[in-house]
């Protein structure tokens, strides 16, 4: 292990300067110390549990430094109290420099244990158990909390010579606010990774059930937690830079006032248009629908905008908003496909061929593929058109494959073709008949007319 002579002398030196500190000393060695003030006259911001524990571990250890330095100077040299700066002597120094150390052995231990704890776990095929991500999501942010209290406490027994003479200590006070910034960081840092495996384990469970509506809300209540947390994180990482009351101020915004400060009103209808597609299920991701002037395929319902695969391969990106209060016809909930037709012969086609024709369709429809119980097929010589006679045929295909729908349709439409040549029953196609001169049925009459002064 590449950590090994590290570790052992981290651990040597930690293990030698506790003894040394809690060495006892005579009354008459004891120095009282130093009254060691936090906080500035005007911040009234409190310092955290964490950095108060710190506190009181360093003023422990600066006492200790303070009776053993007296003792020790006799025993291993005057340099001990020799000051290298602003009143810290070589001791005080020493011992800070140890005690890094030891912060970075224990981060570094715990690193190496959460990555052996990660290696044990079994593999699973296409499988990684709650295990795995909970260690994965601890293993960055406890190093950050370990770091920001454990260099913060590592130099605790140096903030007491930076208190100027009015009583204030700008350098504790400047430590402190980090130590808490970065472990108030390590602790949301944690909690988004915790959302992480949440949203992980209910997109497993969505795709276990067989609504896709929970394949649409669980990206949203993801993204709705964290939004949240580092909302809050960075309401408290600001509270603890200035020592603002921000609890009181944002309380007294109340609900509506706090939207209008954290978003704007689109994004405000966007909010509620989402809510309203989840509440009513007007469709679900895999979809086909209509909208105005888009065609196309659902594939995801976010926070904001829905997005629609188009029958032409374009992506469109259409407001909640906008989904939720507009008309839409959802194809995919179509129970069968109706097929609607004319069938045109032509004018010349004589009464017992029409319904010829007419029987002709219905044998090929009835008991069609993909016929519907209750939606039989229909046929009827039903309109004298323009240029042909037209006979309706209505069918319903069932389930609504549109592909499968295709296919028999092609099958269908070959079939009368083939019987119609059988019957000698012509199609008809848009024509136009002209009659001339000399027609017995309809004479054509030409008036002269005598023209005078000519």
């Amino acid at each position: 292990m590449k950590w090994t002579p590290f570790l052992v002398f981290s651990i040597i030196l930690w293990t030698i300067a506790p003894c040394c500190i809690l060495a006892k000393t005579t009354p008459k060695d004891e120095v009282p110390p130093k009254a060691l003030n936090t906080q500035t006259k005007n911040n009234t911001q409190a310092p955290s549990i964490e950095v108060q524990a710190v506190d009181k571990a360093g003023e422990r250890i600066g006492k200790g430094i303070d009776r053993f330095s007296h003792s020790a100077s006799s025993k291993i040299g005057k340099w001990v109290e020799i000051e290298v700066f602003s009143g810290i002597t070589w001791l005080k120094l020493l011992i800070c420099i140890s005690l890094i150390f030891l912060v970075v052995t224990v981060e570094r231990l715990l690193r190496w244990l959460i990555n052996g704890a990660i290696r044990k776990i079994p593999p699973e095929v296409d499988v990684i158990s709650w295990r795995q991500y909970f260690f994965q999501a601890l293993s960055r942010p406890l190093s950050l909390f370990i770091w920001s209290y454990g260099i913060y406490g590592a130099l605790s027994p140096l903030y007491d010579h930076f208190q100027t003479a009015g009583g204030d200590n700008i350098v504790h006070i400047v430590a402190q606010k980090a130590a808490d910034v970065g472990g108030t960081i390590a602790f949301f840092w944690f909690i988004l990774s915790f959302v992480q495996i949440l949203d992980v384990y209910l997109k497993k469970w969505a795709a276990a059930t067989e609504s896709t509506i929970n394949d649409m809300l669980v990206p949203i209540i993801a993204k709705t937690l964290r939004v949240f947390i580092i909302v809050i994180g960075g309401i408290i990482v600001i509270q603890n830079l200035t020592g603002l009351k921000i609890g009181p101020l944002v309380a007294s915004l109340g609900i509506g006032g706090l939207a209008v400060a954290l978003a704007a009103k689109d994004s405000i209808a966007n909010f509620f248009g989402t809510l309203t597609i989840l509440f009513d299920k007007p469709f679900q991701v895999g979809q086909r629908i209509i909208i105005d002037q888009y065609d196309g395929v659902v594939e995801s319902v976010g926070f904001r905008s829905t997005q629609i695969r188009t029958l032409t391969g374009h992506l469109a990106t259409i407001p909640n908003e906008k989904l939720s209060n507009s008309s839409l016809e959802n194809i995919g909930e179509r129970p069968y496909i109706r097929w609607l037709t004319n069938i045109g012969i032509t004018y010349d086609t004589p009464a017992d061929k029409v319904e010829k024709a007419v029987q002709i369709i219905r044998e090929i429809l009835e008991n069609h593929e993909g016929m519907k119980e209750d939606f039989p097929p229909r046929v009827f010589f039903n309109a004298f058109n323009d240029w042909s006679l037209d006979i309706m045929a209505i069918a319903w295909y069932h389930p609504p494959n549109y592909w499968d729908f295709q296919a028999w349709l092609e099958k269908t439409c070959l079939e009368i073709m083939r019987r119609f040549e059988t019957e000698d029953i012509q199609f008809a196609f848009p024509s136009s008949t002209i009659y001339i001169a000399n027609d017995d049925k309809r004479q054509l009459k030409l008036m002269m007319l005598k023209g005078e002064g000519l």
